[in-house]
């Protein structure tokens, strides 16, 4: 199992594009937001586990979600759960929302494109979706 102090955790955080500092990683273990930590040996350290929620932490937080709210939903979740929200951290990073377009088909489906599609391939695209989801209903 690899295992990350503090701060690996925050450098693995902040390369893969999430802007937490070290604080705030021993904030949110402090709070109990995350599993507790692992021992290994006489050191305390964090793991891919607590990589997943750090990952699904952020999404949710720059999706608007209060940290209150997340750690209410975290509490409720599977661990495979946590990992699709983390996995998609990247979707809701600033970069990624500058350069691409969200258009809600229903509840169900959204659709993100880039920005660099012309309008009309976006157009089809979404009429071609949405009929797909009409016809599943």
């Amino acid at each position: 199992m690899k295992t990350f102090t503090a701060k690996q955790m925050t450098e693995q955080l902040q390369h893969e594009g999430a802007d937490l500092q070290l604080r705030t990683i021993r904030y949110y273990t402090q709070i109990g937001i995350i599993p507790p930590l692992e021992t290994v040996g006489k050191r305390r350290v964090y793991t891919e586990i607590h990589l997943a929620y750090f990952r699904a932490i952020v999404t949710l937080s720059n999706t608007g979600e209060t940290l209150a709210s997340i750690q209410e939903q975290l509490k409720k979740m599977s661990l495979d759960q946590i990992k699709k929200i983390g996995n998609q951290m990247t979707l809701y990073q600033s970069q990624t929302l500058i350069n691409h377009e969200t258009t809600k088909i229903n509840d169900d489906a959204f659709i993100t494109l880039s920005s660099r599609i012309n309008d009309e391939v976006k157009q089809k695209i979404v009429d071609s979706v949405s009929k797909i989801m009409k016809e599943d209903e």
